[in-house]
């Protein structure tokens, strides 16, 4: 501060006995001052940056922890030391503008504001590298942390805002929240989005709906893909085709979605697709057809059971056999599911484990769905549609050895 009087005074004393005008030597004072101001608030912010800098990356090699790192990187060290320069200034000021009192009060709040926006800056830094750290951790990498963070940072904006009016205004902070009070209707209006949002945020997170990373389908808003963010506002979807689709996570509280996380962590995922039956190809099995059948590895030994029991049942009921819907008879619907669910059974890449199974529904106009509900190991999409696309072709391909139809609409309608 000595430095600085003496510069003041000696330069202004020495503009006075050249025979300079008061004011103008004042005028000319002022600029020397800034000038030399600048040279040492460049002086200093340059050497604070580098050692503090310095500081920080020799702390980061003798950690074992990357969160240090994760501040280097938002560029904590240097905000930090920009606040050197700033008590250098706050110090400065009543002898930069000596003779300025105007200057004076205006540049101590400028200066102030600026501090506090510093702080957020500085704030808002650490807030970032927490965040990255954290989903460095296995056990909160898929939660959604971006929602706490900018709930935090609002706050943080919430309370420099309120500071920089009480500085501007020059009245206590209480004043403006007793203020706010008197507009909260009009506070929760503006700020809908942000709190719905925010409740939103923590009802996904404490009930585990959706984490980072979950397959989630969503029809309404065209989404079908992984989530890859989850902020206060909302929800970014990867869908497969590499578009982005952005949803307002207070609509995956109030709207349906489909998440297939249960599908990703179980043994198996699901096939459920149906074989349209042509309903008139439906028929009794001679004696002769049989023996074909018999030749189908997997069926010798369940038709030779079947035939057996099926004999002693119309034997004991005195059934005239001369007549295939007396008594009981096999169809060849009834063996092809038979067989469906044997060949499947016997398919390495369904798990046998899990529920394996053919199923007839209920006749449709379009023929009669035979529905096979399976597992399939390999849950990768590319892998899974292939192995499906096998089994179906195995069993489309089968269909003629039962005698069978697939229902297909005429080439031409009349």
């Amino acid at each position: 501060m000595t430095t600085i009087i003496r510069l003041h005074r000696i330069f202004y004393d020495f503009l006075i006995s050249v025979k300079i005008p008061s004011f103008y030597s004042e005028i000319l004072n002022l600029l020397f001052l800034t000038v030399i101001v600048c040279i040492i608030i460049f002086i200093l912010n340059y050497f604070s940056k580098r050692i503090i800098s310095k500081i920080f990356k020799s702390l980061s090699k003798n950690t074992e922890t990357n969160f240090d790192d994760y501040l280097i990187e938002n560029k904590v060290p240097v905000y930090i030391a920009k606040l050197i320069p700033v008590l250098f200034i706050y110090s400065a000021i009543p002898f930069w503008f000596f003779g300025f009192e105007i200057l004076i009060d205006y540049a101590f709040l400028t200066l102030q504001i600026y501090l506090v926006l510093l702080i957020v800056w500085i704030v808002r830094s650490i807030l970032r590298s927490v965040k990255l750290f954290l989903k460095t951790l296995d056990s909160l990498k898929d939660k959604p942390i971006e929602s706490f963070i900018q709930v935090i940072l609002i706050f943080v904006w919430f309370l420099a805002i309120l500071n920089i009016f009480s500085i501007v205004t020059g009245k206590e902070i209480t004043t403006f929240l007793a203020a706010m009070g008197a507009l909260s209707a009009v506070i929760l209006l503006i700020f809908k989005d942000t709190i719905l949002g925010f409740v939103a945020s923590i009802q996904l997170s404490s009930n585990d709906l959706i984490r980072i990373g979950d397959w989630i389908t969503m029809k309404q808003y065209g989404a079908d893909g992984d989530v890859i963010e989850i902020n206060l506002n909302s929800v970014k979807i990867q869908n497969f085709d590499k578009t982005i689709t952005t949803i307002p996570t207070y609509k995956l509280i109030s709207d349906s979605f489909k998440n297939w996380r249960g599908m990703s962590e179980s043994d198996g995922r699901r096939i459920k697709r149906s074989l349209l039956i042509k309903g008139s190809s439906i028929k009794f099995l001679d004696n002769q057809q049989l023996q074909e059948l018999k030749k189908i590895k997997l069926l010798e030994t369940v038709i030779s059971a079947k035939e057996k029991e099926i004999k002693i049942y119309n034997s004991n009921l005195d059934i005239d056999n001369s007549i295939l819907v007396n008594g009981r008879n096999l169809t060849n619907l009834g063996l092809f599911r038979n067989y469906i669910e044997l060949y499947l059974d016997n398919t390495s890449n369904i798990n046998s484990e899990m529920t394996v199974m053919c199923r007839q529904l209920t006749p449709t106009p379009h023929g009669i769905p035979l529905e096979i509900y399976a597992f399939i190991n390999n849950k990768v999409s590319k892998d899974y549609e292939h192995i499906m696309s096998d089994i179906f072709d195995h069993l489309l391909a089968s269909l003629n050895f039962f005698h069978l139809e697939l229902f297909e609409y005429p080439s031409s309608l009349k």
